[in-house]
């Protein structure tokens, strides 16, 4: 049995596109994985940019490839809906209002410090919980119609909570792809035999993929060894373009890059990690924030955008170049039940995810479930926007100071 699917061919703006993503990224408290909670209820739910079956596609193809996923995601989301503006309006968007506060880090620290402030940022972690939980819940019901795809989310939500690395969860993803090739039969394909709208074809999407290996290999020839610009933009590239799995994986790497070469002392590194665990946007935006702990004070925010975009460079090539690919790809029906079973199971990668890190991290006492309980209420009965849930969330948490023990 073959259903059809309808999409809206692509039909926004930069504009749009940019003031949709800086909601985002002044919103987005988490990590990658509570990130795409957010993209969800913004994009599917409330923007009905793409279907909950392109979503959890596009979230496939980021979770295969080295990278930031949430970035990756919003980037393509981006493409999708504005094309190559879109995506760089997308970037620019999500990741800006993390990357200036940790430049800036030095004058936030000292807001967060304290009771009040750490009960804020307690708050700020249980604003993640009710999120994902509310992702999961709806992304479920989309994608997981049937028993054989709601056995693959449950076992892969039961494998990644005994072995959560990134190759694990590429694992996962591997064989929830070879069961749905095999066994699943109600499929959905997409319009027009197609996944997703692309303003460019497989030529450009091959350069795409030669230019990322090409700046892999050529970047090292002009690096120092000293932290010049030549030598930061090869470092983060080359971090950026390893990492498989995003968010904290990408520290040792980092680490190795900056403070095992002396260019940053490691208690800076660790004092800006702690920073980056109290704002919105990408854990990737850690890049500027070291850019700027190693660069000559004249040149600051020049050495921390090179960082930083450097650092995002590989992730957007890679996606951007495998797109059009990957549409060829998912027209066949074996493919198309290969990517049901995939879409299986990211669910129970969020499943997994939702208990640790973000539930383990989260909630440290009854108040805080309580908590979470009534903001998922918010998310998912009476459909608030997800603003007012992080008012929500920060208030409650604080307000505990006094009024419970």
């Amino acid at each position: 049995m073959i259903e059809t699917t309808k999409m809206k061919p692509p039909s926004g703006s930069a504009v749009e596109v940019f003031f949709t993503f800086l909601k985002l990224g002044l919103t987005s408290f988490g990590g990658p994985v509570a990130h795409l909670g957010y993209f969800r209820a913004e994009i599917v739910e409330r923007r009905c940019w793409l279907s909950d079956e392109q979503f959890g596609q596009l979230l496939a193809l980021c979770q295969f490839l080295p990278g930031p996923a949430s970035s990756q995601l919003g980037f393509t989301l981006g493409l999708l809906r504005a094309g190559w503006l879109g995506a760089f309006a997308a970037f620019v968007a999500f990741t800006l209002p993390s990357a200036l506060l940790l430049v800036a880090f030095v004058t936030v620290m000292p807001l967060l410090a304290g009771d009040i402030g750490g009960a804020a940022v307690q708050g700020l972690k249980l604003v993640a919980c009710a999120v994902v939980a509310d992702a999961v819940l709806g992304m479920s019901k989309t994608l997981c119609p049937d028993a054989l795809r709601r056995t693959i989310a449950l076992l892969s939500a039961a494998a990644l909570l005994v072995a959560s690395s990134a190759f694990a969860q590429l694992a996962v993803v591997i064989v929830a792809a070879i069961i749905g090739a095999y066994f699943i039969r109600a499929i959905t394909v997409l319009e027009n035999n197609n996944g997703f709208q692309v303003c460019y074809g497989p030529r450009v999407g091959g350069a795409l993929l030669v230019l990322f290996g090409g700046l892999l290999v050529s970047l090292p020839f002009f690096a120092t060894g000293q932290p010049d610009f030549a030598s930061v933009a090869d470092a983060f590239y080359r971090a950026g373009a390893l990492v498989f799995g995003g968010g904290h994986v990408v520290l040792p790497l980092l680490q190795d890059a900056v403070v095992a070469t002396d260019w940053v002392a490691p208690e800076q590194f660790l004092s800006g990690y702690g920073a980056s665990q109290a704002i919105p946007g990408p854990m990737f935006a850690f890049s500027a924030y070291l850019g700027a702990v190693l660069s000559p004070l004249d040149d600051t925010y020049l050495m921390a955008a090179t960082a930083l975009v450097f650092m995002f460079l590989p992730g957007f090539l890679l996606v951007a170049g495998v797109l059009p690919f990957w549409n060829a790809v998912s027209r066949y029906p074996v493919a198309g039940r290969a990517i049901a079973g995939v879409n299986a199971a990211v669910v129970g990668l969020l499943v997994a995810a939702l208990y640790n890190p973000i539930f383990t991290s989260g909630i440290t006492r009854s108040a805080d479930l309580a908590i979470v309980v009534i903001a998922f209420g918010l998310l998912a009965v009476w459909r608030v926007s997800p603003l007012i849930v992080v008012f929500w969330c920060v208030i409650a948490s604080v307000l505990t100071l006094w009024c419970v023990p």
